[in-house]
């Protein structure tokens, strides 16, 4: 027991005094061993020497380190066991497990629900040393054995303790989803989607990987019904942040997009309403355009008979062209002209003008709405009173705004189309927003202000700026013109 207390010296000397027991007067000097090793542990600290002999007394005895929790702070004990953590590691969601508990957790396929509902991404690991070192420097200023490693036998019993704990009723919707039976699977998915249509909690809990795999069949399912609920609650469970990237890792975009093409009507709402969801993610917003989703949600966009699947679209598409590759796949997939006929039509105008503002801000998409009459039709709007909202109208005046914006031609557009006019009414109204009033006055100044947009040198400078967008000098354009080379845009 010596060596617990911490002390090598003490150690060695009760060893030395211990050693003679068997002679005679054993008893005595026994009572007098115990009687300084009490007084020694209490020691100059007491409580603290007391309670460090009881805080590593049954490390050897249960392969486990053992803590207390009224001087251990929480953040050094892992979720999963308990214990001071030896190897602390960050999970893909952003807690900090035990390594080893992170590996029995993967190696049975199990991800726990923690204190506060959520469920970890146990996908991927990374080291915290920052952790490790918190946690080694409190040990040594507590005078506390550094952790050890856990053993894997002993954590694996506790992870397999909680998955005997799992909530049953995840258990009888994965058991249903399973079965070989159509009507098994279709009670499995309404009460899939009853649970995760309201309880936060729920929807984090039941986005398993066991419950993603059977869903990724179902979705795809020839009956209509089965379809229709596997859609509707994959929307349920793509609500919370932690679970979006995890359903888009699963595989889902494809299957998303066979269903957008060629599912049910019902089926076809939910599935837009999954790909708005998911497309809200930074992370998502690349995968989703580069497997092909675009072009199906610019048909639901145009052609959908549900109001509430084509403003989804417009949402999707809307997130979806935040980032510059998707702006670029829209213009190939002929939205601008899509979009421009109808904002002419007074269809869904709010959003479209909040997409054309998105495609102006990139070349291919500013060039394609002055090829289409783009600022014709949008000053049009302004002026027939078709952009009937605050928000329309501002989002009208700001797709005029970024078409503005270092290019020659708008200002002879616009013009021609009476933009003067109508947006000297907007900035001089009593009524609207300042921030309203704001663009239309830069719109108004970028017309008039001239000489350094629109002045003298202003054919030089946009010629220099389309040569320096090619990565061709201007004699070397001419020099290719000459021999046959012809300059043309490669998307």
């Amino acid at each position: 027991l010596c060596p617990l207390i911490g002390d090598d010296d003490f150690a060695q000397q009760q060893l030395d005094f211990i050693s003679p027991l068997t002679t005679p007067g054993a008893e005595i000097r026994l009572l007098c061993f115990f009687l300084l090793f009490i007084i020694t542990a209490m020691g100059e600290n007491g409580r603290h020497r007391w309670f460090s002999f009881n805080h590593h007394r049954s490390a050897s005895a249960t392969s486990m380190p053992q803590n207390n929790p009224g001087e251990t702070p929480a953040e050094f004990l892992c979720p999963i066991t308990g214990f001071l953590m030896s190897d602390p590691v960050v999970v893909a969601s952003g807690q900090t497990f035990e390594r080893i508990s992170v590996q029995v957790c993967r190696n049975l396929g199990f991800a726990p629900k923690l204190h506060d509902g959520s469920q970890p991404d146990l996908s991927t690991v990374i080291p915290n040393l920052a952790m490790k070192s918190t946690i080694l420097s409190w040990c040594n200023r507590k005078k506390v054995e550094h952790p050890r490693p856990p053993d894997y036998a002993y954590v694996e019993g506790v992870v397999r303790a909680r998955m005997d704990k799992e909530p049953e009723e995840e258990e009888e919707i994965y058991n249903k989803l399973r079965s070989a039976n159509t009507v098994d699977h279709e009670q499995g998915l309404i009460l899939l989607r009853k649970t995760t249509r309201s309880s936060e909690s729920s929807r984090i809990s039941l986005c398993t990987e066991r419950l993603l795999s059977l869903l990724r069949s179902l979705i795809v399912s020839r009956y209509n019904i089965v379809q229709t609920n596997a859609a509707a609650s994959l929307v349920n469970l793509s609500l919370e942040k932690p679970n979006k990237l995890k359903i888009v890792r699963s595989g889902f975009v494809p299957l998303l997009i066979d269903v957008l093409k060629s599912g049910s009507t019902e089926a076809q709402e939910h599935v837009i309403g999954a790909l708005f969801s998911l497309a809200v993610e930074e992370e998502n917003k690349m995968v989703i355009g580069v497997l092909g989703a675009v072009e199906p949600l610019l048909h639901a966009l145009r052609s959908s008979e549900s109001e509430r699947a084509r403003q989804d679209a417009a949402l999707a598409l809307y997130h979806l062209s935040l980032i510059p590759n998707n702006r670029t796949r829209l213009v190939r997939a002929g939205a601008v002209p899509m979009m421009l006929s109808m904002v002419r039509s007074g269809e869904s105008a709010s959003r479209i003008l909040l997409l054309l503002c998105n495609l102006a801000a990139c070349s291919e998409g500013k060039g394609a709405m002055l090829d289409g009459n783009g600022v014709a039709i949008l000053v049009g709007k302004l002026r027939e009173g078709g952009a009937d909202s605050e928000a329309a109208r501002e989002n009208c005046v700001g797709a005029l705004l970024t078409l503005s914006v270092g290019n020659m031609r708008f200002r002879g557009l616009a013009s021609e189309a009476g933009a003067v006019e109508i947006l000297t009414e907007i900035v001089e109204s009593e009524g609207g927003s300042e921030r309203l009033k704001e663009k239309a006055g830069k719109i108004l100044q970028a017309m008039r202000g001239g000489e350094r947009e629109f002045g003298e040198g202003a054919e030089a400078r946009e010629w220099n700026r389309m040569l320096e967008a090619s990565g061709l000098s201007r004699s070397q354009l001419q020099g290719g013109q000459k021999e046959g080379f012809a300059y043309s845009s490669q998307f």
